[in-house]
């Protein structure tokens, strides 16, 4: 199975070049429901703290700052315990 790939710490050039700051933006207030990754998303959390637990997988835990990859075909439960605001891409 595919793992959820995080990145900390990038710096604003990296970001840059990714083109991150052109992605829309999606928000979400604390909460929790099940989510499946019909594509490959990369975001980039402006703020928030996530733990995202595939099914028969490890929780992950991201938030602002982080770049985060989820592979297409994961099927997981996201738990929004501060509320998230992200930049995102489907691939």
């Amino acid at each position: 199975m595919a793992e959820i790939k995080v990145k900390k710490a990038l710096t604003e050039d990296q970001l840059k070049e990714l083109g991150v700051f052109d992605w829309p933006i999606w928000t979400r207030e604390s909460s929790e429901f099940p989510w499946s990754y019909d594509d490959t998303e990369t975001c980039y959390f402006l703020k928030g703290d996530v733990v995202v637990t595939p099914e028969g997988g490890e929780p992950v835990e991201v938030g602002a700052g982080d770049l985060v990859t989820f592979p297409k075909g994961m099927a997981c439960t996201w738990k929004i315990r501060k509320e998230v605001r992200k930049h995102y891409r489907f691939s």
